[in-house]
């Protein structure tokens, strides 16, 4: 139970953090917001990983389990919990950034952090973005976390910063997913389109955590 609990409170730090960041401080409009937020995301996502890693793993993303049953490094019993407690996890830190935004009246406070996509950009085009832009973040994962061939006490460090990429291409296209925890939690609090588009953030990086598994066995598969 200790680990589930881990990926909860784990996933409410990235949702607070990450998802707060954009909300206070006016959205992502600017390179200078992008930045922002991108790197709010990657420092909560290292700062999890060395609180918690050492009990569950550090997840709290139901893509990146997807890619750990995927290429059988656990259970698919224990994966589906770790995926229900990320959920409940990205809920509560949705939650506590209502409480804070409906008693906050300040002009540059936004809404809750929800994704979608871009005007001008198409439903294909976001689920094509967040296909390849959550291949490549769980492919780093799969990659330094490698028990043999991983990245050792630096993997938190890796991802982090792998995570900060992601949001830097990606934040202008889709707000940036990759992680269906992260936006079911805003979703379910804004509506409108970020619902209606939400089926989307939730199949896509799993399209994209699939993908990188498969790649991930050819590539480290011994000859």
């Amino acid at each position: 139970m200790k680990k589930y609990l881990a990926e909860m409170f784990g996933t409410m730090i990235l949702v607070l953090m990450g998802c707060g960041s954009a909300i206070f401080n006016g959205g992502c409009g600017s390179p200078a917001q992008v930045l922002m937020v991108a790197t709010a995301f990657g420092l909560a996502v290292v700062a999890m990983a060395y609180t918690i890693g050492g009990i569950s793993g550090c997840h709290i993303n139901p893509a990146i389990t997807l890619g750990c049953m995927l290429t059988g490094r656990m259970k698919s019993s224990e994966g589906l919990m770790y995926m229900l407690f990320q959920v409940l996890g990205a809920l509560i830190g949705s939650t506590l950034l209502w409480i804070l935004t409906s008693n906050i009246d300040m002009a540059y406070v936004t809404q809750t952090g929800a994704n979608a996509c871009a005007t001008g950009v198409s439903l294909t085009g976001g689920f094509l973005a967040e296909v390849f832009f959550t291949f490549v973040f769980v492919l780093v994962i799969l990659g330094t976390t490698d028990a043999k061939q991983g990245a050792g006490n630096f993997a938190g460090l890796a991802i982090g910063l792998s995570l900060i990429l992601v949001h830097i291409v990606c934040i202008p296209i889709t707000g940036t997913s990759v992680n269906p925890a992260r936006s079911i939690g805003p979703a379910l609090y804004e509506g409108g389109e970020a619902l209606s588009q939400l089926w989307l953030f939730i199949v896509a990086p799993f399209v994209g955590a699939a993908c990188s598994a498969l790649v991930w066995k050819l590539v480290a598969e011994k000859e």
